[in-house]
């Protein structure tokens, strides 16, 4: 008997593809959070797919595209169950490890969809997020390159990240937007500001990036310098040093309604977040990252846990209480530009 919750499915966006209602991210197989053991990584993989887990998100970014190098002999073994989701819009250099710059314009669409269609080995994207926004390039001239690609059989659906409402309202005029990912969980709630009442109106799914609060709200660490020194969340100013320790107490309410259910505390954070679907009214389909399989059954199982009114008032006052951004800088996220 399988030991993973088989997950119901959900439709992303009013055309967009059918689902498993809990998805996986895909990018600390790659890169982000210290070492990674492959094998069990791709059990991981294979072991998601068993839970009825869909949804597998990649980026061309992640690894400098070993991530979609990686993922890519698992959805070509399962394409007819797989639902691939991928982005462009970061730009690497191999001779500078740190440099980051958002490309948008429509020659660089072009380039990168070709590139990690080459690295994933299919001929077909189900689903093309823009990863970051570039405000210089006028927001129709990159979503109408993307629509291009639809039109071409590049891509099959398109997806946003990190996008405001308005913005998120002026690319689905171009052409429809089947999801919008964002971060989103009790810690990170800036995609309320103004996007998720424009996805619910529109009928956009959400996708939620680190619904675990990047492993925070788990407990798995309580400071950024207990983890490996090649982990990214070191740079992150809420994990780190005064910010941590006060975060670190916020996290007591999730804790307690864990031990109170006998569930762990992911599961608890998750169920809040898959809860967001009946508090909005949208389909919301958080996308945890893991690398392990005893991780991937404990997330599956809190797509069935349900919170009642009285826990989530408790948890509800977490993120306004945050210490720190969310990145060290956030000028490309859409709460600087709401």
């Amino acid at each position: 008997m399988s030991r993973f919750v088989t997950l119901p499915t959900v439709r992303l966006g009013a055309g967009g593809p059918l689902v498993g209602a809990q998805g996986l991210g895909c990018m600390g197989m790659s890169e982000f959070y210290g070492p990674t053991d492959t094998a069990e990584a791709l059990a991981t993989l294979e072991a998601a797919l068993e839970a009825g887990v869909t949804l597998f998100d990649t980026a061309d970014v992640y690894g400098s595209g070993h991530n979609e190098e990686l993922v890519g002999p698992f959805v070509r073994a399962h394409r007819d169950r797989v639902v691939l989701a991928t982005k462009f819009a970061i730009e690497r250099r191999a001779d500078d490890p740190a440099y980051r710059a958002v490309r948008n314009d429509p020659a660089y669409v072009r380039s990168a969809v070709d590139a990690s269609l080459r690295r994933l080995g299919i001929e077909v994207i189900d689903l093309y997020y823009m990863h970051r926004r570039d405000p210089q390039v006028p927001l129709a001239e990159s979503v109408g390159a993307m629509a291009e690609l639809v039109q071409a059989g590049k891509v099959r659906h398109l997806g946003l990240s990190e996008v405001t409402g308005a913005e998120l309202r002026e690319a689905h005029a171009v052409h429809p937007i089947a999801a919008l990912q964002s971060e989103w969980s009790l810690f990170s709630r800036d995609v309320e500001l103004s996007a998720v009442g424009v996805a619910a109106e529109l009928g956009v799914a959400l996708v939620p990036y680190s619904p675990l609060g990047r492993g925070f709200l788990t407990g798995s660490f309580a400071d950024a310098g207990e983890l490996a020194a090649d982990d990214f969340r070191r740079t992150q100013p809420r994990f780190t040093g005064a910010n941590a320790a006060a975060n670190a107490a916020l996290v007591a309410p999730v804790r307690r309604i864990a031990a109170a259910r006998g569930v762990s505390a992911a599961q608890v954070a998750l169920a809040w977040v898959h809860q967001r679907a009946e508090v909005h009214g949208l389909t919301v389909v958080p996308i945890p990252g893991t690398r392990k399989r005893a991780r991937l059954a404990e997330n599956t199982a809190a797509a069935t846990l349900r919170l009642t009114g009285a826990e989530l008032a408790e948890l509800e006052p977490i993120a306004g209480e945050v210490a720190g951004n969310r990145y060290p800088d956030m000028s490309s996220t859409a709460a600087a530009r709401e």
